[in-house]
């Protein structure tokens, strides 16, 4: 018997849409490291004030937001991902799928509150 995994709480609901998110999400995320790093090592004498000068500039806030949303979106295939491997009937049996959608919500739960989180600290400088 083949089992067939429900793409229903996945992001795109095809593979190559989640592969998409997940490299365009990690050239996101790097970016933003890559300037973050670059900013530490390149500052002289780094201090709160410089560091709170930079992330109150418009395009800081928009390009960390946008690394924010990169993060949840790539946390979130890889968490599907796992979910879907892991816990599947063959390893918890019948309740595998009541499982599986108690996990991806508390997931859900868990990024959604990063994200609110992350905007109100962004907007909040």
């Amino acid at each position: 018997m083949v089992s067939r995994v429900s793409s229903v709480t996945s992001l795109g609901g095809k593979g190559a849409y989640d592969w998409l998110v997940q490299r365009v999400s990690a050239v996101v995320l790097l970016a933003w490291v890559l300037v973050v790093g670059g900013y530490i090592l390149l500052t002289d004498d780094l201090d709160a004030l410089k560091w709170q000068s930079l992330f109150a500039s418009e395009w800081m806030r928009v390009f960390s937001l946008a690394a924010v949303l990169a993060l949840c979106g790539h946390a979130w295939v890889g968490m599907w991902t796992v979910a879907t491997d892991y816990l599947t009937p063959a390893n918890l049996g019948r309740a595998a799928t009541f499982v599986r959608l108690l996990f991806q919500l508390a997931c859900l739960v868990v990024l959604f509150v990063y994200f609110v989180w992350s905007v109100r600290i962004l907007w909040s400088i």
